[in-house]
C-alpha cells in the first residue's frame, strides 16, 4: 500500500456500502459499524411482502416490489433528518439514489414514470453520505455468491437480470460525485473474513480521501 501524507485521520460520519445483489454490502456494513462504534442503517427487505412474488414473476410484480422498497427507504432517510445527521453516526448498506437502478430495470415506461413521482417527492432534502464505498464483482461471481447463500427466493434470479444491474451500477458509479467514492473490487479482496484486508480498508477510510478513488487487493493504492 502506497504511504498517504497530509491526510487527516477523520472518520466520515455517514458511510454508504452500495453494490450488487450478492456482492457482500451488508456484511461490510455491520462490520464497519462494529468497528467504528456506529449505527446501523440498513435494508430490510425480508420485511416486503412483494419480493418473494417478484422473484418468481418480475413483470408481475415489480411495481409493488419497488414501490415498497422506495417508501421504506424514505423512511428510514427521514428518521435520520428527524435524528439530526451532525448527532448520530452511521454506515448504511444503501444509497437512496440508487433505488432508481432497480425501478429502469424492473419497471415499463408508464410504471416507471409514476416511480418517479413519488420517488421526486420522498427524497427531498435526503442526507447526502460523507463517504461511499461501491463494491465491484462480475456477474457470475454474484450469481455463484446468491446461490451459496441459499435463499430460496433468490434462487429464480436470473444470470441476465443480474448482467444488467451489474452494468447498471457500474454506469451508475462511473458518474457519481455526490460523496467521494471507493471503489473496491470485491472478487479480488476479501474483507469479511481476511483481517489484513479489511485493516487495510479502515486506514484508508480514516485517512478522509477525497474525488474517486480505487481499492485494489494489490501493493498499492491508487
Amino acid at each position: 500500500m502506497t504511504q498517504q501524507t497530509g491526510l487527516t485521520k477523520k472518520i466520515p460520519r455517514y458511510i454508504a456500502v452500495e453494490g450488487p445483489i450478492g456482492v457482500g454490502k451488508t456484511s461490510l456494513t455491520k462490520r464497519l459499524a462494529d468497528t467504528f462504534n456506529y449505527e446501523t442503517l440498513l435494508e430490510k427487505s425480508d420485511e416486503n411482502p412483494f419480493l418473494d412474488r417478484f422473484y418468481e414473476n418480475p413483470r408481475q410484480h415489480a411495481l409493488s416490489t419497488q414501490l415498497f422498497f422506495l417508501f421504506q427507504r424514505a423512511q428510514q432517510i427521514h428518521d435520520l433528518r428527524q435524528d439530526d445527521l451532525f448527532e448520530p453516526v452511521r454506515v448504511a448498506d444503501f444509497l437512496i439514489e440508487k433505488d432508481q437502478l432497480f425501478a429502469q430495470q424492473n419497471l415499463d415506461a408508464d410504471e416507471y414514470e409514476l416511480y418517479l413521482k413519488v420517488y421526486g417527492h420522498l427524497i427531498i432534502d435526503a442526507p447526502t453520505p460523507e463517504f461511499v464505498i461501491y463494491l465491484q464483482a462480475p456477474t457470475r461471481t454474484l450469481l455463484e455468491r446468491i446461490q451459496k447463500r441459499g435463499i430460496k427466493a433468490e434462487q429464480f434470479i436470473e444470470l441476465g437480470y443480474l448482467e444488467n444491474l451489474n452494468h447498471a451500477y457500474t454506469e451508475f458509479f462511473h458518474y457519481y460525485n455526490n460523496s467521494p467514492l471507493l471503489i473496491v473490487n470485491s472478487e479480488e479482496i476479501d474483507l469479511i473474513n481476511n483481517d489484513e484486508d479489511y485493516r487495510m480498508l479502515v486506514d484508508y477510510i480514516r485517512s478522509h480521501p477525497t474525488g474517486t478513488n480505487y481499492f485494489n487487493p494489490g501493493p498499492s493504492l491508487l
